[in-house]
């Protein structure tokens, strides 16, 4: 009997280190969790991003009580300039050197695609907000990335078929020089030529054009019923006041795809008034996003964009999941979320995907008239809501190498 109780000992010993390692694995990596908001904090993103991004997370981790598992919870942020370089090194310096968690936003589909490659290689969670692209799900999905808003193919398949049901059917597109645009004009023209229609031509201008006269004149002489504008904020904003000037608008319809609250305001309802498109957010849905909004609306002077709620919900969805996976451990949080419904100010019937996108309720909204508007940031009639199931590529469309087919 005797004999045994060094072994036993040793056993007890070998079953302490065990435990505690298991304890060690399953708690905060380092006493802190760190949130990273990447965003354009100076261009022309930065309105529907930048420190409206930071307020929205921040005001999740206050909301959540500011520390999970006991341990404190802090936001910092960076300003990735548009420029996919200097947004993976600082997506790298905050994962490999100054142990942050989790990076959110990454309003820019090439500088997002950058950090999800990161995020694979590290096993970090990325959580990309503001970015369009469907690659993202596609060939740049990552077991620890998340696709969270709205996506190219979202936003152009209720808008196009809503459109295309007024019997539209010839078009022509505008688009961005970068990844969103090309994604976004080769899914405008398949869903098109899915519902018998022509896309009469294409055209690309560069990223924050200054002027848009020659590309409005491409699409004049196209004879084309519709225009569809695969650009973004200021692009947008600026290619539809140029349509106005030349009386475009009184011939052809204009089928934005990517639209912010920000920029319905920055244009006006005068000259905003009647366009339709696809989003995931409005304030005045209910009283619980109209509570919230305004409470966002009381520190940053201006209602929330779609992307900034939607950091408000990721974050909030990513600090749910810490605690119930009892770590911070990326694997482990993001298989977590992907077993939670994800129901709030932002997301209805919300939930994530294996190739990493977060299904959603999505809605069709049409920009009131001055006359129909109650006030500041009163601007959409809600037309249509699109069940998330409908608003997203199927998974029988995916490529990512993570989906089972």
């Amino acid at each position: 009997m005797h004999s045994l109780r060094p072994l036993a000992k040793a056993s007890f010993a070998l079953c302490s280190l065990l435990a505690l390692a298991s304890a060690q694995a399953a708690g905060i990596s380092d006493d802190k969790v760190r949130i990273g908001v990447l965003s354009d904090m100076s261009g022309q993103y930065s309105d529907s991003g930048g420190r409206g991004s930071v307020e929205a997370a921040k005001m999740a981790v206050e909301d959540f009580g500011s520390k999970v598992l006991g341990k404190p919870v802090e936001v910092i942020f960076a300003d990735h300039q548009n420029k996919a370089d200097i947004g993976g090194a600082k997506a790298r310096q905050w994962w490999d050197a100054e142990g942050v968690d989790m990076i959110i936003d990454l309003n820019n589909s090439a500088i997002a695609g950058a950090v999800n490659v990161l995020a694979k290689e590290r096993n970090k969670v990325a959580i990309a907000t503001g970015a369009l692209s469907n690659a993202l799900t596609n060939e740049f999905c990552a077991p620890t990335a998340i696709h969270y808003t709205v996506d190219s193919y979202s936003i152009a398949s209720a808008a196009v078929d809503a459109v295309m049901k007024q019997g539209k059917k010839d078009w022509f597109i505008i688009a961005v020089d970068y990844s969103y645009g090309k994604v976004t004009s080769e899914i405008i023209t398949n869903f098109v030529k899915e519902g018998g229609g022509r896309v009469l031509g294409t055209v690309y201008h560069p990223f924050n054009a200054g002027d848009f006269s020659s590309f409005l004149m491409q699409a004049q002489s196209s004879k084309a019923q519709v225009v569809a504008l695969a650009n973004a904020t200021n692009d947008t904003i600026n290619t539809i006041k140029g349509a106005r000037e030349f009386g475009m608008t009184k011939s052809m319809t204009f089928v934005p795809q990517l639209v912010y609250i920000n920029d319905i305001h920055g244009l006006g309802l005068e000259q905003g008034q009647g366009l339709v498109f696809a989003t995931a957010y409005y304030w005045d849905r209910n009283d619980e996003s109209r509570a919230w909004a305004q409470k966002y609306q009381a520190r940053m002077k201006k209602m929330p964009s779609m992307n900034q709620a939607s950091i408000y919900s990721a974050v909030t969805t990513y600090l749910k999941a810490v605690q119930e996976a009892q770590t911070d451990d990326g694997p482990a949080v993001v298989a977590q979320m992907k077993k939670m419904k994800i129901n709030d100010v932002f997301s209805q019937n919300g939930y994530l995907r294996d190739d990493g996108r977060m299904v959603h309720d999505m809605f069709l909204v049409q920009v009131k008239t001055p006359k129909e508007s109650k006030g500041a940031w009163d601007y959409y009639k809600v037309l249509d809501t699109i069940p998330g199931d409908k608003a997203f590529q199927p998974l029988s469309k995916s490529t990512c190498y993570l989906v089972k087919k």
